[in-house]
């Protein structure tokens, strides 16, 4: 399936980034019971060990001079490798009805500039199944260089967002009413949503890359997004190993933020030691998207 998308005929309740999906009772009742996105966060904060990652990447680069692959493109890969396996990851809850995403979606924020005021771009990720973390690493590598060269935004949701800026107070209001209303129902224009990272699988923070730990972000009521995950800086400490002896490690820390309606505890525990298996088996980063990493829970 090219691009993630499923070759399907939208059927009614469909909407156009989902189709409508049957869920157990209890999940179904919640989504009325707490329509809200920000009443239902679950979060999870704990470090990943990436002592190996970090030797993955070294010897990657020397592969590869003309860029370099880093932590957080494999984490990228990593999370959208979860999703591809764990597909109640990618389902979202809007206007009390469930649906699951007809693609796998990463955004993140870029700073055009590493200095206070400096202005940020939003950029969005869509890996396909036949993709490796160098393709990913290298769409990244391309689109973050793309967006520094200019200081301002230069089109997509950035220019949208300047433009919706620059409308009076009233219009601005009554316009984010009807774009809110229409976000209840699945209406919005492909031209509001596209980008947007509220409307993509996971949003993304790299707290590593200004040197800050990993924090809580909350959701947003507003959008699709389900899932908010930030990673902080990578950090020596020490942990016990699995025969009991202790070990200065290279770790990082990570923060999960989830909407408790997608999926039940069980179901994110073993998402998560998914994701602990790719970082601690960099190599299966190497095989294309769509192909299982045979990880047994």
């Amino acid at each position: 399936m090219d691009n993630n998308k499923r070759k399907v005929k939208r059927r009614w309740g469909d909407r156009r980034d989902g189709r409508r999906v049957k869920a157990p009772g209890l999940q179904t009742v919640m989504g009325y019971l707490f329509p809200k996105r920000t009443e239902c966060e679950v979060y999870l904060n704990d470090i990943i060990d990436v002592t190996d990652l970090l030797k993955y990447i070294e010897t990657k680069n020397l592969q590869h001079p003309d860029y370099k692959t880093t932590v957080f493109h494999c984490a990228i890969a990593v999370l959208a490798r979860m999703v591809r396996e764990r597909p109640l990851m990618n389902r979202f809850i809007q206007g009390y009805r469930i649906y699951e995403r007809n693609e796998i979606s990463l955004s993140f924020v870029v700073k055009r500039r590493f200095a206070d005021g400096a202005e940020e771009s939003l950029m969005t990720l869509v890996p396909r199944d036949d993709e490796t973390i160098d393709d990913i690493s290298r769409k990244i590598c391309g689109n973050v260089k793309e967006t520094r060269k200019s200081e301002k935004s230069t089109g997509g949701i950035d220019a949208t967002l300047d433009a919706f800026a620059k409308l009076p107070r009233p219009i601005l209001i009554a316009a984010i009413r009807i774009i809110r209303w229409m976000d209840f129902w699945g209406k919005n224009l492909k031209a509001l949503t596209t980008g947007d990272p509220n409307y993509t699988t996971i949003l993304c923070s790299n707290l590593g890359s200004i040197k800050a730990p990993a924090v809580y972000h909350h959701l947003n009521n507003y959008g699709t997004n389900s899932i908010m995950v930030t990673f902080g800086t990578v950090h020596k400490q020490e942990l016990i190993m699995p025969d009991g002896h202790k070990e200065i490690r290279d770790v990082m820390d990570i923060g999960a933020t989830l909407d408790e309606r997608i999926a039940d505890g069980f179901y994110f525990a073993r998402s998560f030691r998914l994701v602990r298996h790719i970082f601690a088996n960099p190599e299966l980063l190497d095989k294309p998207l769509g192909e299982p990493s045979d990880f047994e829970y």
